[in-house]
């Protein structure tokens, strides 16, 4: 029952996010420009809210992957598995690969959807690719720090925070922003604001060296 209820909450809060950004953020825009007299106060950052959203939807998948797990390793399901034919790094790709999977494309199909910005296919796949390389972190980061569910709920906050590394080229500038250069978000969001696809390698390479360090340590 409670699986039921995080993959339910899970599959409806990228469309719940997806419409409060697409039609609630232009709208805030409209507001408080009506109220301050300025010609654009939310506009520049349109992209960055798109960035966001791309991250959002397989931050949910792998947020109940991670739950999945830590709660088959409280039951002592995980040590069965692990003998099984499945083994142990098939225990790994089914639990956090697939969801990552099927995440990155339902990111891909809602993107085109409530983007505020960004519009190039090449964009969303880019965006939807690292979005979901994020949510594979912060899933890999749960499992290994976390000793039991109630810590990973608190710890899927505190994960979440890679996330605010996107923010970095948009609020702070050169050479200052690089301190955020460990946090794959930060050179997303260098290519989205730049548009030099460039910053696709350290986007992948940041992510490939979490991914990895963080797997090793888990198995």
């Amino acid at each position: 029952m409670r699986k039921d209820m995080m993959l339910m909450a899970a599959g409806l809060a990228p469309f719940l996010m997806g419409a409060a950004i697409r039609f609630g953020i232009p709208l805030i825009d409209k507001a408080l420009m009506a109220i301050t007299g300025m010609t654009q106060i939310l506009a520049p950052y349109y992209s960055l809210f798109d960035i966001f959203y791309a991250a959002i939807t397989p931050a949910m998948f792998c947020f109940v992957a991670a739950m999945v797990m830590l709660e088959e390793r409280d039951d002592h399901i995980n040590r069965y598995l692990f003998v099984t034919e499945l083994g142990k790094i098939g225990y790994y790709i089914s639990r956090i690969v697939a969801p990552a999977i099927a995440a990155f494309i339902l990111s891909a199909v809602l993107l085109p959807i409530f983007r505020l910005e960004v519009s190039s296919f090449a964009e969303i796949l880019f965006l939807s690719l690292s979005g979901t390389l994020q949510g594979i972190i912060i899933a890999l980061l749960v499992v290994n720090i976390s000793s039991n569910r109630l810590e990973g709920m608190a710890l899927t906050k505190c994960s979440s925070l890679l996330m605010l590394g996107a923010m970095g080229p948009y609020f702070i500038s050169r050479p200052y922003s690089h301190i955020l250069f460990f946090m794959p978000s930060y050179w997303t969001a260098l290519e989205i604001t730049e548009g030099n696809a460039i910053y696709v390698l350290p986007t992948m390479l940041v992510s490939g060296i979490w991914i990895l360090i963080l797997f090793k340590t888990e198995i």
